[in-house]
Formats: C-alpha cells, structure tokens, sequence
C-alpha cells in the first residue's frame, strides 16, 4: 500500500477522519516549511498539502494569492521547494501532496519534476488546472513513479464524470464544496451534502472535502458525509499571524470529536 492507503486504513480502524492542512511554501520564508510541516504533523494533520506559488493561480481565493506572492518576493522557486520537502521527509512520516499548476511543472520539465518529487519522498500531486482529457502528459511518469495524481471533482461536475475520475489512483478524491475560488465561507450550497453524499456512494477511493472549510462546526458537518476535510486560507492566515496555538486548537478539536459514519 502507498502512504495514502495506509493513513486511510489506519483512520477508519481508528474511528477518524482525516484532517489535511494546507501550506503555500515559502510564505514566511522557504526555511521555515519544514518547521511548518513538522508542527502540523505533531497537531494531528493525516496528510500535508504543500502549494507551489504561482502568478496566475486561477483557483485560489485572495488569502492564498496573497500567500503566494509573498513567497514569489521571498524568491521561493519550484527547485527549492523540491529540495526542503526531501529534508521535509526525513522526519515526517505521514503523506507529502504537492500542488501545483502545470504551467511551472512543464516549464520545470515534466521528466525532471517527477524524478525529483519522487526522489523527496512526495506521495502525491495536486494539479487543478490539469483536466482528465490532457493529464496524459504526467499521469505514465507519476504511475511509474508510483506517485498519486489526486483528482478533483466539483459541484457541477456531472454524476458519470464523477464516477469516471474516482475510478483512477489510489488517493482520495478532491471534492470541491463551492462553485468558486477558495477562501473562508460562512455558509454552503444547500446542495452540498446531498452531492457529498452522492460522491461517497460512487467513490471506491476515498473523498475529502476542501474549499472554504474555515472552523468547527464547518468541519462537524462535512465529516457527516466524507472522510475528512482539506483546510487552506484558515492554515495559511493563522501562519501568517503566528497564531500557533489557535491552530493547534483547531486541529486537536477535530482529531478528539470526528469519527466514521
């Protein structure tokens, strides 16, 4: 099994849901990810998503843009990324995603890129720019490496399309709560947890909500119909604020009350 099956077996024989933080590298300096890293691991993070900045990053919302400018002044590139996730691995044992928009992977060089994240120990890639129709200009290199391409699916997705994309890898499917960027929301589609139900029933891998996922009570209902959450701008604004103990506040709330269906 990959790390991503292995954490998730281990979950559900425990009773849990999985709670996966989100971090721009280099936002706060590209010497600071491990350290980063290694705290959210010691909070009771199930995976790790480590994003890549970008200059035109169309599914971000204006918390993570602004993350990712910071790291772009910081001089924070995609080769010294690659490089502090390999010291990264060293002491963390619990899955590494990457995400990134295939414009810097194609620039970096698609071979050389999934060499390299292999080599560092990185488990999976998240590319939301990459729809199914052309992700065969990665998908043979990361299956040969044996690292997951985690897929996402979305709200207007259609339900066949939906069934097509869980059948592939073997991480967990990405399931968008909002018909727009991310960002903190106050409130969902009435829809959402009849269409998170839905993709429960057809996924045989498991699904993982993210998107404007911000406090508990958020996280108590989501996790009534999906495996876990993916949290971002709440992560990447309390970094930024250096309120360490309010994030581990949060995720030491949802590690003691989340349990299975």
């Amino acid at each position: 099994m990959n790390r991503f099956e292995q954490t998730f077996s281990l979950l559900k024989e425990n009773n849990k849901k999985a709670f996966i933080p989100y971090i721009m590298a280099g936002d706060g300096g590209l010497e600071s990810l491990v350290y980063r890293m290694s705290l959210l691991e010691r909070f009771g993070a199930a995976a790790i998503e480590v994003g890549v900045p970008f200059s035109d990053p169309v599914a971000d919302g204006p918390t993570i843009q602004r993350a990712g400018l910071r790291a772009l002044e910081n001089g924070t590139t995609l080769k010294g990324i690659i490089a502090e996730l390999e010291k990264a691995r060293e002491i963390i044992s619990i899955p590494i995603l990457l995400m990134s928009y295939i414009n810097p992977i194609y620039s970096y060089g698609i071979e050389k890129f999934v060499q390299e994240i292999r080599k560092a120990g990185v488990d999976g890639c998240i590319i939301p720019d990459l729809p199914i129709e052309e992700e065969d200009i990665i998908t043979q290199q990361l299956e040969a490496a044996q690292v997951e391409l985690i897929r996402l699916v979305t709200l207007t997705t259609p339900i066949e399309r939906i069934r097509v994309i869980s059948r592939k890898g073997k991480g967990f499917l990405y399931t968008v709560t909002v018909k727009g960027i991310t960002g903190e929301r106050n409130k969902y589609d009435t829809d959402l947890y009849k269409f998170l139900k839905t993709v429960k029933e057809v996924s045989p891998i498991p699904v993982m909500a993210g998107f404007g996922i911000s406090n508990e009570e958020q996280i108590a209902e989501l996790t009534n119909y999906c495996d876990g959450v993916i949290v971002g701008s709440k992560i990447v604004d309390l970094f930024e604020q250096n309120c360490i103990s309010d994030m581990e506040k949060l995720m030491s709330s949802f590690k003691q009350k989340t349990k299975l269906f």
